[in-house]
């Protein structure tokens, strides 16, 4: 949508609502597990498929830290872990990790598990939005981090690196 106009908005959810009801915005984008959580799930219009708008790797997901080498805590926090969510999670972090991203590159994910079996879909695009590759990999969940990385290889084979070396010039330039 190039004839749209992007611009950042800040502040805690009612803020961002005060600010679209008072004019500032036309719409906004937020995420409807937040609003339904807060009980605003009428001022959701529409929701935006996963296939059109990726996440951030690790979206959503909660984690637990310890100390290294403590097994009685770390027996007590396993039985909170979800492992389908930590396989997703392995999967997208790999991803990321092999495209050597952060959080000022627009790298997104999408990763679905059904019957042990996990697609992870990833895209890579450039700062403008201009230019992006996006392409998907499935296998078996157990196999989520080599997934990640499979993905991130056919990404660069697709021209992920060119925009990826643009963006950390760009950020080393400071523009």
């Amino acid at each position: 949508f190039p004839h749209f106009e992007f611009k950042d908005i800040r502040g805690n959810l009612n803020t961002r609502l005060a600010k679209l009801d008072d004019g500032g915005y036309d719409a906004i984008i937020l995420a409807v597990a937040g609003l339904e959580r807060l009980g605003m799930g009428d001022r959701i219009h529409q929701v935006i498929p996963a296939e059109i708008s990726l996440h951030a790797v690790g979206q959503g997901a909660l984690g637990i830290e310890c100390r290294a080498g403590d097994t009685e805590i770390m027996a007590v926090i396993k039985a909170l872990e979800h492992t389908e969510t930590a396989q997703r999670c392995y999967a997208e972090r790999a991803f990321l990790r092999e495209l050597e991203g952060g959080c000022q590159v627009p790298i997104g994910v999408n990763t679905k598990i059904d019957n042990g079996q996990l697609t992870l879909t990833g895209m890579v695009s450039s700062l403008d939005g201009k230019r992006f590759v996006k392409d998907s990999v499935s296998g078996a969940a157990a196999t989520a981090e080599m997934l990640g990385i499979d993905l991130a290889h056919r990404l660069r084979d697709q021209g992920a690196s060119e925009i990826l070396e643009e963006i950390f010039i760009s950020v080393k330039r400071g523009s």
